[in-house]
């Protein structure tokens, strides 16, 4: 098994010595320790690999014994921690660098909901958040959800639409990342069940390659609280995921995932690396891996 440990600390209490005691009572073989230092981190590396294929049965189960305890206690350290972030990769196969990127939208790559903000601006904003907060939290149909919040925005006018798009921010290293992601050759796309309208504007904006979300249905230049075509659901983004996947002739193990909400699980659990940031309590739960104290452009340490 190859194993790699990449620690974001932003305390000032010492995580990356506990780590290393641990691996240094479990003898572990390391391939590769290193650390950098960031504006609001100290980030550590390790990269290891576990004996699996070689020698007796009873050998290899010892070893694997072994590991096992050394990963658990990682778990252990970490997760009690409120000033670290931290994915622990394992893989039977050498892990491999991130090719294929895909975001979610809201909440993740922009600081807002953007259906919530439809409908602040013609003041039913807490009536649609909470149907909003409910699903996202997984307790509610996403596209039953969905359609109901928007036909409670029925004649918005599309000027207005322009308007909710400037006032949208970015999330905090979303830049920083999408230029690093570039830079490396990696393909960019949202996968958003928001709207089209600013998930292609969004795309543009961040220099990514593609966005694929729910276009807005309008008529005389007002929307008609519906979407032409169907909803851009939790299936939907895993289908794309793959249809991307598999036409940049890539393998799903040098796919990245990345999301917040319960409609982003599927996906994260099926690319190679599935990071929830910033995510919903049932998604940190449920999600391969979660980054939820640094920015978005931490993520390049990952690919």
């Amino acid at each position: 098994m190859f194993h790699r440990l990449t620690l974001f600390d932003l305390s000032k209490e010492g995580k990356i010595a506990a780590i290393d005691k641990v691996m240094a009572t479990a003898d572990v073989p390391l391939q590769q320790s290193q650390q950098s230092t960031h504006a609001n981190y100290t980030l550590q590396q390790w990269c290891w690999n576990s004996p699996t294929e070689e020698g007796a049965m009873e050998c290899i189960n010892k070893h694997e014994t072994k590991y096992t305890l050394l990963l658990e206690s990682i778990h252990e350290i970490l997760s009690k921690q409120s000033t670290v972030d931290y994915v622990l990769q394992s893989s039977h196969q050498p892990i491999e660098n991130i090719k294929l990127a895909v975001f979610d939208m809201d909440s993740t790559l922009i600081q807002a909901e953007v259906m919530d903000e439809l409908a602040y601006a013609i003041g039913i904003g807490p009536q649609v958040a909470l149907i909003t907060a409910r699903s996202m939290a997984g307790e509610l149909d996403f596209e039953q959800s969905f359609r109901q919040r928007l036909a409670l925005l029925k004649g918005f006018t599309t000027n207005q639409l322009a308007t909710i798009n400037q006032s949208l921010e970015l999330m905090p290293g979303a830049q920083q990342l999408m230029q690093g992601l570039q830079e490396r050759g990696v393909y960019c796309a949202i996968l958003s069940g928001g709207f089209s309208y600013f998930a292609d504007r969004l795309a543009l904006r961040l220099g990514m390659q593609e966005a694929f979300s729910n276009p807005l249905e309008e008529v005389e230049g007002k929307l008609t609280g519906q979407v032409t075509g169907p909803v851009l659901d939790a299936s939907s983004k895993v289908e794309l995921m793959y249809q991307l996947q598999k036409s940049l002739g890539l393998s799903i193990h040098q796919c990245l995932a990345v999301g917040d909400g319960a409609n982003d699980l599927p996906m994260l659990n099926t690319a190679g690396l599935g990071v929830a940031f910033h995510g919903k309590p049932l998604v940190r739960q449920q999600a391969p891996h979660q980054l939820n104290q640094v920015d978005l452009d931490a993520l390049l340490h990952l690919v």
